[in-house]
């Protein structure tokens, strides 16, 4: 059986009991409204034809379709993937895009192949818990860093200025030179971005119309008849159709292996953000899901989309949301979806190539307007809880970019772990009463010290980083007090022992014995008990040496200090 964080596998049907067909198709184009203008505009961010990110989005929803395990899941290209992928590509294949489009399209799909092997092979490991890894907190500074970001690299298309190559380094010279520099605002190209985001703004009071594919409709028509372009306003440009050709990218060895170590970060983000999303609507819907086999999922999507050179895909927060609100009751929807999008492919896509890009801009902001809510953040800061992380996540990105922001901000959640276990706190507990419960005594004033016993009890797992840190608390604790004979040591939150924690007891339980003092162990479980009856089955390892309870060990204690013959 999973554990909880995960939940069960259950073989849930694709139409299961209850869903509609109709809800499923009207939610599936709404959907499709959503996922073809993110699909050109997410094209845009990793600098690269939109073909790569159609073709992701449709084999996205058809393998997770037939494979995965959500209602709501939209399994497709997402902004910090297309983002985040862009930045490690180009630090594969240098200088980047613009110098060799071949090259770093090379190494974009290597890169997309990678990523969803690993997700594959964790999968295989069962390592699915693997995502608890990354906080809420930094993951939730990502994504506003990275929406702050993404949205500041849309404002020349949506008013219709040129960046200097060196304003464009990073948000916070593109945004001051934008503010700086209104005169070279284009106003048509502003009018046509203010009243495409009126529109949507205005058509997102209804959930279940597609808002962005209807504005892009009208604003295709507009150029069309009004000729936008004569006025100055930019257009999207001609859009190839996907082709579906198989290809491995030819790389060299040394390549290969950087895109494997670049894929690391991708990998955490895939899944992490596609889990939240998951989970968050099964939660909310009373579904049950497991983990490793969304993990398996979508490294098999990543797989079959860079096989035919497209984007990395994850479920995004935005279309699963849209999805769940859009009334998707099966995963027919995604079908619904990927059929729409065929559609449109087929025979809409040549008229694309009108689209101003303005309104396509407007289109990458709406779909980010939910991640530039700092709600989120100001309600773990109101908590007083995990201030630094969030800060530091927020100004990784911000400083040092998409890349190595996730670098950092996957590095700052493993040192916040990292800390709180190497930093154990110690309790010493106290019998609360008659109850035969033993309670911290700095946080009960109605438990009393047992007389001739210190009975601790450490607040984490004890492992490599805490071992030696809990047995020293343990010795300062017993300086100076010569009236106590006995230690109770606490293993509740122990499941098991590393080799350094295993030595660090057998350690301290033969200073103890140097001194005249003795080791008692409580709250045992059965791994534990194993390895030391092991290591030393006629000292701390004997099998009535150590308890199920602290109150069974506290009396044992009592009794071994009595002296003999009394009662």
């Amino acid at each position: 059986m999973a554990s909880p964080p995960t939940g069960l596998a259950p073989r849930l049907a694709l139409n299961p009991p209850g869903a509609s067909p109709w809800q499923d198709l009207a939610a599936g184009l709404c959907v499709a409204g959503l996922l073809i203008p993110e699909a050109v505009a997410y094209a845009g961010l990793a600098h690269l034809p939109a073909v790569h990110a159609l073709t992701a989005a449709m084999i996205g929803l058809a393998l997770y379709a037939a494979l995965g395990r959500s209602r709501f899941a939209i399994v497709a290209p997402t902004s910090s993937t297309a983002v985040l992928s862009a930045a490690a590509a180009m630090s594969i294949a240098a200088p980047g895009a613009s110098a060799d489009p071949a090259a770093y399209a090379g190494a974009f799909t290597a890169l997309v192949l990678m990523a969803g092997v690993v997700l594959v092979l964790l999968a295989w490991a069962r390592q699915g818990q693997l995502s608890a890894f990354v906080s809420r907190p930094v993951l939730r500074g990502f994504a506003f860093a990275l929406a702050i970001t993404i949205v500041i690299k849309q404002l020349p298309d949506a008013f219709g200025f040129a960046l200097p190559q060196k304003a464009g380094a990073d948000p916070f010279h593109a945004l001051l030179f934008a503010v700086t520099h209104v005169r070279e605002w284009h106003v048509p190209t502003v009018a046509v971005a203010l009243l495409a985001g009126a529109l949507i703004a205005g058509l997102k009071r209804w959930p279940r119309v597609p808002a962005s594919m209807l504005v892009i409709a009208l604003a295709i028509a507009a150029a069309y008849g009004l000729d936008l372009k004569a006025l100055g306003v930019a257009e999207v440009g001609v859009i190839e159709a996907p082709g579906f050709h198989f290809d491995v990218p030819r790389l060299p060895w040394a390549e290969w292996v950087t895109a494997g170590e670049l894929a690391v970060g991708l990998v955490v983000l895939i899944f992490a953000e596609s889990w939240g999303s998951m989970r968050t609507m099964a939660l909310a819907h009373g579904d049950t899901l497991d983990a490793n086999r969304e993990l398996m999922v979508l490294g098999a999507c990543n797989i079959g989309a860079a096989l035919f050179q497209g984007m990395p895909v994850g479920a995004g927060f935005s279309a699963t949301s849209a999805n769940a609100a859009a009334g998707a009751s099966s995963r027919w929807a995604g079908v619904a979806a990927l059929v729409a999008v065929g559609l449109a492919v087929a025979f809409a896509l040549p008229a694309v190539h009108l689209l101003p890009r303005p309104v396509l801009a407007v289109a990458v902001i709406s779909a980010l307007w939910h991640a530039l809510s700092a709600r989120p953040l100001l309600t773990t800061w109101r908590m007083n809880r995990d201030r630094l992380l969030i800060v530091g996540a927020v100004a990784a990105v911000l400083f040092f970019g998409v890349l190595y922001g996730m670098l950092i901000a996957i590095a700052l959640s493993l040192l916040a772990a990292l800390r709180r276990f190497s930093q154990p706190v110690v309790h010493e507990l106290g019998e609360l009463g008659a109850t035969r419960n033993f309670v911290a005594l700095d946080g009960h004033s109605g438990a009393a010290a047992v007389p001739g016993l210190l009975v601790l009890r450490p607040e984490e797992p004890l492992f490599f980083a805490c071992a030696e840190r809990v047995v020293s608390t343990i010795l300062r604790k017993l300086e100076d007090r010569d009236d106590l004979r006995v230690v109770v040591l606490s293993l509740e939150e122990s499941s098991d022992l590393d080799s350094t924690a295993a030595e660090c007891l057998l350690e301290l339980n033969q200073h103890l014995r140097g001194s005249g003092r003795s080791l008692v162990l409580a709250r045992v479980k059965e791994p534990v008990r194993d390895l030391l009856h092991f290591l030393d089955p006629d000292g701390l390892g004997r099998t009535d040496g150590m308890f199920w309870s602290v109150d069974d060990a506290v009396q044992a204690a009592r009794a071994a200090q009595q002296p003999k013959g009394q009662a």
